[in-house]
């Protein structure tokens, strides 16, 4: 069931993995799975951008046919595909985050990264903001991992990390040092880039 942008009461667990999805495939299925599990969510949302800032507009499928795609690899029960920052209006997670938070205030969302993303983190818009008030869980990525537990952003966070475990125990925290943690699991290469590259869908 998608998740309606006036948001609910519920109290879940739930695991944002934002993205373009241009196209979705195994890769983000495989994610979806591993934080699951590890950290035992009620749910995971794929959050389909109307358009990362970070990325060209150039090579960019239309939102329908990117939400589309994430769909198809969601159950629509624990995973589920979702244009819900369109709704939102919001384009950067920093601002998706906070509007999450006001409309489902008895979630406990984590925020769900590759660690190519984790090297990139200094990059985005108020991503201290977005460190310290949502908890993080980074996934491993081929050729990434390494370079990312030993970067700029895991350097900053070093004290805020924790074991998979126990990143949501104990009460919802309104804090100013929310944890992270790395999920140790099986890379998955699937790439987005070499599927278009290939002509080929997920």
């Amino acid at each position: 069931m998608t998740p309606s942008p006036f948001g609910d009461g519920r109290r879940r667990r739930i695991g944002l993995l934002g993205g373009s999805f241009n196209p979705a495939h195994a890769g983000h299925r495989h994610v979806a799975g591993q934080a699951l599990r590890a950290l035992r969510l009620d749910q995971v949302w794929l959050l389909v951008s109307p358009g990362n800032p970070l990325k060209p507009r150039a090579g960019m499928g239309p939102l329908h046919e990117r939400l589309a795609s994430a769909r198809r690899i969601a159950d629509g029960r624990r995973v589920i595909a979702t244009d819900i920052e369109r709704a939102l209006g919001t384009r950067f997670t920093a601002d998706t985050l906070v509007k999450l938070g006001q409309r489902f205030p008895r979630a406990d969302f984590v925020f769900l990264i590759g660690a190519d993303n984790l090297v990139q983190l200094p990059r985005w818009k108020a991503w201290r903001r977005i460190a310290t008030s949502t908890p993080l869980v980074v996934l491993p990525r081929p050729g990434w991992t390494r370079r990312a537990l030993r970067g700029a952003a895991a350097s900053v966070l070093r004290r805020q990390r924790c074991r998979p475990g126990a990143l949501l125990a104990g009460a919802k925290r309104a804090t100013t040092s929310a944890r992270w943690c790395f999920v140790p699991a099986r890379e998955n290469a699937a790439s987005a880039t070499a599927i278009r590259a290939a002509g080929l869908h997920p």
